[in-house]
């Protein structure tokens, strides 16, 4: 199980920090990733870690500004991201697999939204 939060309204140019709780078993999973979605538009893989820190991912539009990381004594990934712009604007998810970054992702949280303006 996965529960994401921290989505908000903000200003371009904010900052906003999403984070993403689960249980141990789900947590031990090897790719914890950040995905987001806006209607009408295919999902976006936003960013990914491995478990032990050996693979880290984040797409084009986001490298450089947005920050995945990983707290083991919580369960929980965050998603750091800085300098928001409008197309940041969508519903993230959180997500995790057993598989490799380009695996099936079989644990989804249900969303948290992130609107920039």
């Amino acid at each position: 199980q996965l529960v994401e939060s921290g989505g908000d309204s903000v200003q371009a140019g904010g900052s906003l920090r999403l984070s993403c709780t689960s249980d141990s078993r789900t947590y031990s999973s090897n790719c914890m990733a950040w995905f987001r979605q806006v209607p009408g538009k295919e999902r976006e893989g936003v960013a990914a870690t491995y478990r032990h820190g050996d693979f880290t991912y984040y797409g084009d539009s986001v490298r450089g500004r947005f920050t995945i990381s990983r707290d083991n004594a919580k369960n929980t990934v965050y998603l750091q991201m800085n300098s928001l712009k409008p197309e940041d604007t969508a519903l993230y998810y959180c997500a995790a697999t057993g598989d490799t970054w380009g695996g099936d992702f079989g644990h989804w949280g249900q969303g948290t939204q992130v609107t920039v303006s």
